[in-house]
């Protein structure tokens, strides 16, 4: 039974594009997990509603 692969050097991956995969799989999660408690419905909510009173789209 043959399998297919391509090893790392194959596909013409280097260090600098394996550190950058690196980090953006450990950042990816920190920073969704962030985003989302600051942009939940209320919050946005209120976020509209809190307008200055000379805001052109309050009458």
């Amino acid at each position: 039974m043959n399998y297919f692969a391509l090893t790392i050097k194959e596909m013409g991956i280097g260090k600098l594009e394996l550190s950058v995969i690196g980090v953006v799989i450990l950042l990816f999660p920190i920073m969704f997990i962030y985003a989302s408690k600051n942009l939940d419905a209320k919050g946005v909510f209120e976020w509209m509603l809190d307008k200055p009173s000379d805001w052109i789209g309050r009458k």
